[in-house]
């Protein structure tokens, strides 16, 4: 439990400072007075993300999520809010008072939090076996030395060691009240009926971090020559670890490959490690695994700009060739570094260090058809066959580059190089795209009737598509969801502001914004069909007149998602003044004129609120009618003339009341 004055400290902080939260996962450039970005929720190559620092929020128009640095991490992380809350306490040094979970507190916490309270539990015991323990500092910690990696280095990265012993981390952590499920689930402990053992004992470990720094997995190397057993060895697949969709050093790196608009791409753990202590730190490492495209999606959050660095091993790098096409298909801008034979990034970093290594990169990098070039020419040598399909091997890597202007570039290059005309491989890439649209065009599902039916769609389905470039559809089938968001607008950016004197209950008073628009609503009692617009009226009712109470940032920084996301929406996104704005002349600034456009806007709704009545009441008599149902012939027609009457009334004040 934090307390509530922590909490308006924290949420204060990341309010003022949302583009330094956001910054972190998100490649930021200023724009104006706002920050622009492509969104890290939904693939965009046109960047529609928008952070405002001045008010304290970020809103993406392509998908449509917004809210503030909290809802960030929460939607990011995929962590609960107190999980957020306890983040950003840790990045603006506010202490958050936490006693230590006991047994019974961690079985009544949620799988997940479960799993990262073991593996940092885990982590702080594999480094505290390698400071501390006698076959820790003989084993571990000289084979780090020996490896020339420093203390603040090792530090740094949480490196650990788990002693040889069968199951010294899985009786440890049970003594300390962590539970032998969560152990396995994490992959630390291996149970077999009776049998229990960890699975890194006897190698160094290296923790795995989260883009938020929280420990998810582990990688273990084994320091003794059997060639039986893995040289490395990493946490299996988890409920918190996927290790398609994480990159090790992301954590460390991501800062630094925001301020150099560049990531370097390497291969081990130690390769990260050594490029950190040559004062490199803008790296990650796919930790032997192939390339994946939600590796390079994470990435590009950060930067458009990578270069992949191999070891020089020609002969094991032809099978990793798929990933340069990966990284092209995702719009981002690839170079390539072929180290000297015999090395690996890890050995030369440590050899050139880190001003040199970085003047051998910019020097030697090269774009991928090159590469692929000097890598795959040699095959071809007095082979017109072979080397016509190297040329169509490189034409179908630029037909996957999505921006026309840089495929076109490519194209010239490849020409030049592979002496072949560019109408040629003009042509070659678009019968390629030609078999690729094809291959995606969906085929109607033939029904009982003959004709095509569309598959239905999951209900379960809440993923956005990745290409996807509208604002979701709200979950709401309220006719008047526009007009309801243009009043809570006015009610969350100008509550506070005094309106004039308005008539009430038969008498005159002074009231603000909030007053009036919760009076007009409430003497009428109207009630929304989105609940969630009838929640965040209620929740203004009963705040608003508690001292220093301010709507903009009480609703921004509110604990539900769900409030928090539409008036972060509200406030960031100026609707279009409707033909009501409008009738008497064009409203620059909302401010100059609440008199007059709050009534408005509250008529407005009510207006158009009676007319979808008098046409709901209109079919039900046409209804009645045509069914002979003389009984509710009289009570409809009773209720319409009501409503036209109103009708007539609110038309008579639409667009023309003002406040004086």
């Amino acid at each position: 439990m934090i307390d509530p004055g922590t909490v308006d400290r924290i949420m204060e902080a990341a309010q003022s400072q949302i583009t330094e939260v956001i910054s972190e996962f998100v490649n930021l450039k200023r724009r104006g007075i706002n920050y622009i970005g492509n969104c890290p929720f939904h693939n965009e190559k046109t960047p529609s993300f928008i952070v405002s620092p001045h008010k304290g929020i970020f809103k993406c128009f392509g998908c449509g999520k917004g809210g503030n640095a909290v809802n960030f991490l929460m939607e990011h992380e995929q962590i609960s809010f107190v999980d957020a809350l306890k983040v950003l306490g840790r990045k603006f040094h506010i202490p958050i008072e936490e006693k230590e979970p006991t047994p019974q507190e961690l079985q009544q916490q949620n799988e997940r939090e479960s799993m990262l309270v073991v593996t940092e539990y885990a982590a702080k015991y594999f480094s505290q076996m390698l400071y501390e323990s006698d076959e820790g500092q003989s084993v571990g910690l000289a084979y780090f030395r020996q490896r020339g990696f420093r203390d603040d280095i090792i530090k740094k990265f949480q490196l650990g060691y788990s002693p040889e012993q069968r199951d010294a981390l899985t009786r440890q952590a049970q003594q300390q009240g962590y539970k032998l499920p969560y152990l396995e689930k994490t992959g630390l402990s291996i149970v077999r009926d009776d049998y229990k053992a960890d699975r890194f004992r006897g190698r160094v470990i290296f923790p795995i971090h989260s883009l938020s720094g929280r420990i998810i997995a582990f990688g273990g190397r084994v320091l003794r020559t059997d060639a039986k057993t893995a040289k490395y060895l990493n946490s299996p697949e988890s409920e918190i670890y996927h290790k398609s969709r994480i990159l090790y050093g992301i954590y460390q790196a991501r800062q630094e490959m925001v301020r150099q608009d560049r990531t370097y791409l390497v291969e081990g753990y130690t390769d990260v490690l050594s490029f950190h202590q040559a004062g490199i730190t803008n790296v990650v490492a796919s930790s032997g695994t192939a390339l994946t495209v939600d590796q390079i999606r994470l990435m590009a959050r950060f930067s458009p700009n990578i270069t992949i660095i191999y070891d020089g091993d020609a002969a094991g790098i032809k099978a990793s060739l798929r990933g340069i096409d990966l990284v092209l298909e995702e719009g981002m801008n690839v170079k390539v570094l072929l180290l000297p034979e015999g090395e690996d990034p890890d050995s030369f970093a440590k050899k050139l260090g880190g001003e040199k290594l970085l003047e051998y990169i910019k020097e030697h990098e090269t774009d991928f058809i090159r590469f692929k070039t000097s890598i795959l020419l040699k095959d071809t040598e007095g082979d017109p066959i072979k080397k016509a399909q190297l040329i169509q091997d490189i034409v179908r890597s630029i037909a996957v580059i999505p921006d026309p202007i840089v495929r076109s570039v490519y194209v010239k290059e490849c020409s030049r190089m592979m002496e072949v005309d560019e109408p040629v491989l003009y042509t070659e890439i678009g019968k390629i795209k030609k078999k690729q649209q094809e291959k995606a065009r969906p085929r109607p599902t033939g029904s009982y009737g003959g004709g095509p039916t569309a598959p239905a769609a999951s209900p379960a389905s809440t993923a956005v598509p990745a290409d996807s470039a509208r604002p979701l559809p709200e979950l709401t089938d309220n006719p008047l969801e526009n007009e309801e968001r243009e009043v809570l607008r006015f009610l969350l950016k100008y509550g506070e502001q005094p309106l004039g004197a308005v008539e009430a209950e038969g008498e005159t008073r002074e009231m603000t914004v909030g007053q009036y628009i919760v009076h007009a609503l409430r003497e009428d009692e109207l009630e929304s069909r989105n609940p969630l617009h009838n929640e965040m009226l209620e929740a203004y009712e009963s705040q608003h007149q508690k001292a220093g109470f301010q709507a903009q940032r009480f609703f921004v920084s509110h604990s539900n998602p769900a409030i928090s996301s539409l008036a972060s929406d509200l406030i960031a996104r100026e609707y279009h003044l409707s033909r009501i704005h409008n009738k008497y002349g064009q409203v620059n600034k909302d401010e100059d004129v609440l008199p007059a456009l709050v009534p408005r806007v509250v008529t407005e709704l009510k207006w158009k609120m009676v007319k979808i009545r008098m046409e709901e009441v209109r079919q039900a008599l046409k209804e009645a009618q045509d069914q002979g149902r003389e009984s509710d012939l009289l009570e409809l027609m009773q209720q319409l003339a009501l409503l036209q009457q109103a009708f007539k009334i609110i038309s008579q004040q639409h667009g023309e009341r003002t406040i004086i």
